[in-house]
């Protein structure tokens, strides 16, 4: 295990600059997901901190230790592909010892030691002597974070190491990086475009856009409390509604487009233009009925079933409003439905 420090790192690519200024700080035996669309630089990110790519400007420690300018093998860290580079001509057992011996770690009998703890390490112990071409996808996927494991790295990378495994599989494989991850404690840095990996996997969350940190907490402040636009439409999906924040007779309100107002959560202050946060799994649905306080009428205009779970598009007046329900509550589309908003106040941000 060890601590990772970026300190100002700017990247560019000719007269392209694609990192602005990163800094971040990871303590030793955290798991870091680095999470962004494409083309935000969480990969070359990922890539400087490995060494395959130097930096324009800026430094890169580990425990302490400025590697900014080391080759990768001179870091201590092993890094996971999202193609997963096995060696074809190699059986399991040697992909995996493949690492120890181009960085002639221990004797050939220590060597057989660190791969059988590694394969079984991945449950894959039974299949030490088969090829590549004879594994699932999602055992490629296991020998490969064994290979990268075995030479006990103070840092492991892993660049989208779930993005070519089905749904089911991925699944899965959230559940053994968690428990991996527990049995080892290595610091890791994950990178992935996907929330819901994110969210599961981390013990902190850094959200990247542009080139830049959008925001950085753990996955349930983050999500619950995004500080931007970006960070409330990316996480969630959520609704951004403009608003203006005004003061009322009991505390802050908004008003919404059409002139009715909701009340915001408790701290807000007045400050003029703003937009109010909405999730969709927070909005709540019942049939059309005579409203109450915080309560909406809407029509239904799409319906969208996803399982446990159905995805209702609303018209408000002039607002569309998207909201995830339970199965349970089955609203046709053309349908007058109630929507009563979060209680204790829907949370607003500057954008």
């Amino acid at each position: 295990m060890a601590t990772l420090d970026l300190t100002e790192i700017v990247k560019s690519f000719g007269s392209t600059q694609v990192l602005h200024g990163i800094s971040l700080a990871i303590e030793s035996g955290q798991f870091v997901s680095l999470l962004g669309p494409s083309g935000c630089g969480k990969t070359t990110l990922l890539r400087i901190i490995a060494g395959l790519e130097g930096v324009t400007r800026g430094s890169v420690r580990i425990d302490g230790r400025d590697v900014t300018g080391l080759a990768p093998e001179s870091r201590d860290i092993a890094m996971m592909f999202q193609s997963y580079a096995l060696l074809p001509h190699m059986s399991v057992r040697e992909n995996i010892r493949f690492p120890l011996r181009m960085r002639r770690r221990g004797t050939r009998a220590e060597q057989d030691d660190r791969v059988q703890a590694a394969l079984e390490t991945v449950q894959l112990g039974h299949l030490a002597d088969r090829m590549p071409r004879q594994l699932s996808g999602g055992q490629q996927q296991r020998v490969a974070l064994a290979r990268a494991i075995v030479s006990d790295p103070k840092i492991l990378l892993l660049d989208e190491p779930l993005s070519n495994l089905d749904a089911r599989l991925r699944e899965d494989m959230q559940v053994e990086l968690i428990e991996l991850h527990r049995r080892l404690g290595l610091t890791t840095v994950f990178v992935t475009h996907d929330q819901e990996e994110a969210l599961s996997l981390s013990d902190v969350v850094v959200l990247m856009n542009s080139g830049r940190i959008e925001q950085v907490g753990d996955p349930q402040t983050i999500y619950a409390s995004p500080h931007t636009g970006f960070a409330s439409e990316f996480l969630g999906s959520a609704n951004l509604v403009p608003v203006r924040v005004v003061d009322g007779v009991s505390g802050p309100q908004a008003q919404l487009p059409n002139g009715e107002t909701v009340a915001v959560a408790v701290g807000t202050k007045p400050h003029g233009e703003t937009h109010l946060v909405l999730r969709q799994e927070d909005l709540k649905l019942f049939p059309a009925r005579p409203g109450m306080s915080g309560d909406f009428l809407a029509t239904v205009e799409t319906r969208v079933f996803l399982g446990a779970r159905i995805r209702y598009v609303l018209r408000m007046g002039d607002l569309r409003l998207k909201c995830l329900a339970p199965a349970s509550d089955d609203f046709s589309a053309g349908e007058r439905v109630t929507v009563r908003l979060p209680e204790g106040g829907a949370q607003v941000i500057s954008t």
